[in-house]
């Protein structure tokens, strides 16, 4: 399965499952990839990354928001969080940015103890 292929069939199933596509995080060439296909993904920022992944969201119990960030690749790896709803959201923004610093050195093979 391709890069494309694999994008719409996680973007498939976690809508299905009720969750937002919120953003995407893509290396340089698999965005050429998406834009070239006209992928189109209404309300979700595509940002520049050194690992593709994909940013959902979808309310959680005791009025908590989940976000998940889910590695476009081989393994079905994901990372999850959830905010509270009042939580600011430069809070949200520095978990979310050390998620991403995981999932990198996750795919990098670098341990994160």
């Amino acid at each position: 399965m391709n890069t494309l292929e694999r994008v719409r069939e996680i973007v498939e199933t976690y809508q299905k499952y009720g969750w937002k596509i919120e953003r995407l995080l893509m290396r340089p060439e698999t965005r050429e990839l998406v834009e070239h296909a006209k992928m189109s993904f209404p309300g979700a920022s595509v940002e520049n990354g050194s690992v593709d992944a994909l940013w959902f969201s979808r309310a959680s119990h005791n009025n908590r928001v989940a976000w998940e960030l889910r590695l476009v690749g081989e393994s079905n790896y994901a990372l999850f969080e959830t905010f509270e709803v009042e939580e600011a959201d430069e809070d949200r923004e520095e978990v979310r940015r050390e998620m991403e610093a995981r999932l990198r050195d996750y795919v990098l093979g670098k341990s994160t103890e």
